[in-house]
């Protein structure tokens, strides 16, 4: 039996909370049963749906796992330029330990094939690789991983906004009410927030435009 894996995250844009890298892999032969549970791109589906299908597709195996990222490493890869490679890292880790057959990745670089060498040639197992931009859309076991990744990346902002007793909305640079919350909470959300996104550095310009205003 051929063991297929996909992997995916969800969590990269956000300017609050982790990222999440996915892995969800099953017999090739099982590749059906994820479509008539309904599997799709997490980004089609209501949360609800996602936690439902969640529940029923990691009853189809044990081979699955997900890297939760911290924002204060995504920072430090930013930096450097590297936030690309951080992912890649990380599905490297996926892909060793679960020991598939065949990979499939929903690529975050247009540049495929540099995906797949580095990959590769990192890897300590061999197997078989395809990266495709949008996989998610297009082979059910990458959606499923979508899932998975989004799904643990909602319960994340979950525990942060419980944790803090704070709306913090999705955590997303559009969303309102996370560009309020940081605002005016930024000393208590510090330990969540990306420093080197844009929404930081215009949210800074502004309260030191505010400051000098008032001098």
């Amino acid at each position: 039996m051929k063991l297929i894996l996909g992997i995916d995250e969800a969590g990269r844009g956000p300017v609050i909370g982790p990222m999440v890298i996915a892995g969800y892999c099953i017999e090739e032969e099982k590749i059906d049963l994820l479509k008539s549970l309904g599997v799709r791109d997490s980004k089609e589906l209501t949360r609800k749906q996602r936690e439902d299908i969640y529940n029923e597709i990691i009853k189809l195996t044990d081979k699955y796992k997900y890297i939760i990222i911290d924002p204060k490493t995504i920072d430090y890869y930013v930096y450097k330029n590297k936030l690309n490679y951080l992912e890649f890292n990380s599905m490297i880790k996926i892909i060793d330990e679960i020991k598939p057959d065949k990979v499939i990745i929903d690529s975050p670089m247009v540049n495929t094939k540099k995906v797949i060498e580095y990959i590769k040639n990192n890897l300590k197992i061999n197997v078989e690789i395809i990266a495709e931009n949008k996989a998610d859309k297009k082979y059910p076991i990458v959606s499923a991983a979508s899932i998975i990744a989004k799904v643990i990346r909602d319960r994340e902002i979950d525990k942060i906004k419980e944790k803090l007793n704070l709306d913090i909305g999705s955590g997303y640079p559009s969303d309102e009410r996370t560009v309020k919350a940081i605002k005016e909470n930024y000393e208590i959300l510090k330990d969540y927030i990306r420093e080197s996104w844009m929404t930081i550095k215009k949210i800074r310009k502004e309260d030191q435009k505010n400051i000098l205003d008032f001098l």
